[in-house]
């Protein structure tokens, strides 16, 4: 498997794969403060729900550690409210919010300030390996699921830079590469943001997967020219009932492939899976600038300044479009509140 992190934590300095920048440049940035996190998160510098809460949970540690006075009740009145900007960054990925609650709740009993920076280090460090291993049992048990040879279709990018390592949607796809199962891999653009061409189709063809780059409208056609054998797609949050929330343009995939009769796979974290919220329609769904549809990736402005434009950053997958959801502690097919509400009491 290729080194491709996402982040990098070394001599007490934490940097971030500049995925903006990506694929033609591979560039590392520094966080320091709130601030550098925020933006990071906000900008996309960072992103992929199992990455953004590793990096939250480190920045979180960086962004407190310059705290000097012995006042424990004061640091976790600060790192409270720390917590709560920098959740704000991004309100659909679960695992912001899921991870940074992690830390808070590690520290609660900290007895000294010294004592709660070491804890709040030591827990950004377990959520990393917990996010590596979930990765590699996922890559296995979707590899279960798929065939030598197969085309396999993916939307935005779950992969390793996505994660901490491996990827979650693409970690079987990684691995099969490394067992010689030759799959044909289509990545859609993934517009506006263009996901699925910047970065997935750089991480396949750096790994040495065989993977066509096509436009997000193009997915209709080579699912009916019988290129496709299966759909496998991340989640950035998923209800209680089995919708998934994904990058913008995934609901659309899931429907094409019901209607080629299509296997469409969801891999989910059980970090991701949130029980307290009931249905898809309770997700809160972030809607982002105008200027990523009009401007980003032209020359010249493509619309007229006037003209309106809905820009969400994610969509719902209707849980009857799944065909089965893939965690780290097994595959759950419908029914999804059942099966996801065992899986997540499981050790």
């Amino acid at each position: 498997m290729m080194n491709i992190v996402p982040l990098k934590y070394e001599d007490d300095r934490l940097f971030l794969l500049d995925q903006t920048k990506l694929p033609g440049e591979e560039v590392f940035v520094e966080i320091k403060t709130a601030e550098d996190i925020y933006d990071a998160i906000k900008k996309l510098v960072v992103r992929g729900a199992p990455a953004i809460g590793v990096a939250a949970a480190y920045g979180l540690y960086v962004s407190m550690r310059g705290y000097q006075r012995g006042d424990i009740s004061e640091f976790l009145d600060l790192t409270k409210n720390t917590v709560d900007y920098i959740n704000s960054s991004r309100p659909t990925a679960v695992n912001l919010s899921w991870a940074l609650k992690r830390v808070l709740d590690r520290i609660a009993s900290s007895r000294t300030v010294s004592q709660a920076k070491a804890d709040m280090l030591d827990e950004a460090e377990i959520i990393r390996r917990m996010d590596v291993e979930s990765c590699l049992a996922m890559g296995e048990l979707g590899l279960s699921l798929l065939k030598p040879q197969m085309g396999i279709l993916t939307h935005c990018n779950a992969g390793t830079i996505a994660t901490a390592q491996y990827g979650t949607c693409l970690a079987p796809i990684h691995l099969g590469q490394e067992r010689g199962y030759d799959f044909k891999v289509f990545a859609d653009e993934t517009r506006p943001l263009l996901q699925g061409a910047r970065l997935t189709s750089w991480e396949l063809e750096k790994a040495g997967v065989d993977v066509t780059l096509i436009c997000d409208n193009m997915v209709a056609t080579v699912m009916k020219e019988g290129k496709i054998d299966a759909v496998v797609v991340g989640c950035d949050r998923m209800a209680a009932n089995g919708d998934g929330a994904n990058k913008i343009g995934t609901l659309q995939v899931a429907v094409l492939a019901k209607e080629y009769g299509i296997p469409f796979y969801m891999f989910v974290p059980t970090s991701t899976i949130d029980l307290d919220t009931k249905a898809g329609a309770d997700i809160e769904i972030e809607l982002r600038a105008a200027e990523e549809i009009k401007n980003l990736w032209y020359e010249k402005q493509m619309a007229p300044d006037r003209v309106k434009a809905y820009n969400p950053a994610f969509d719902v997958t209707d849980n009857k479009y799944i065909t089965a959801v893939i965690t780290e502690k097994g595959i759950v097919r419908p029914p999804f509140d059942k099966g996801l509400r065992e899986v997540m009491n499981r050790k």
